[in-house]
């Protein structure tokens, strides 16, 4: 018995290895998808008329590589000037609906993208989310 579980034993260990050095090839080529948060949370006043009206948007940036996320952590301050602007701008019919705010979110990006090819000659980001989006 212990033969037997010695024999299969070592017929295992080829395919073991040869397992592992897949996974290791694959992991290699594979991006590493990171997100950058932008913190704090972006808040501001939209919308214009004799009623204040305030946002606050938790923002991630999906990235795909870690040089990629230490160039948009480098260009944050620029990044969240632009989201700023562009939610400032917003008005209750632009934020009023789930549709309205995926192309918020669509323009967003486009945005953050538009910033990052002008600085870094690439857009870096491949998607932005909203973890959090409150509007009052």
């Amino acid at each position: 018995m212990k033969s037997l579980i010695a024999l299969l034993f070592a017929l295992s260990l080829p395919f073991a290895a040869l397992a592992e050095e897949k996974a290791e090839e694959n992991g290699e080529n594979a991006p590493q998808v990171s997100y950058v948060s932008l913190s704090p949370a972006l808040v501001g006043n939209y919308g214009s008329g004799p009623r204040l009206k305030y946002f606050k948007a938790d923002v991630s940036l999906r990235v795909s590589s870690t040089e990629a996320a230490a160039r948009v952590e480098h260009h944050e301050p620029l990044i969240r000037n632009q989201l700023v602007m562009l939610f400032s701008q917003q008005t209750d019919e632009t934020l009023g609906s789930v549709e309205a705010k995926e192309k918020l979110r669509q323009e967003a990006l486009k945005q953050v993208q538009q910033v990052l090819e002008q600085e870094e000659g690439k857009p870096l980001v491949d998607d932005l989310l909203f973890n959090n989006l409150i509007i009052q």
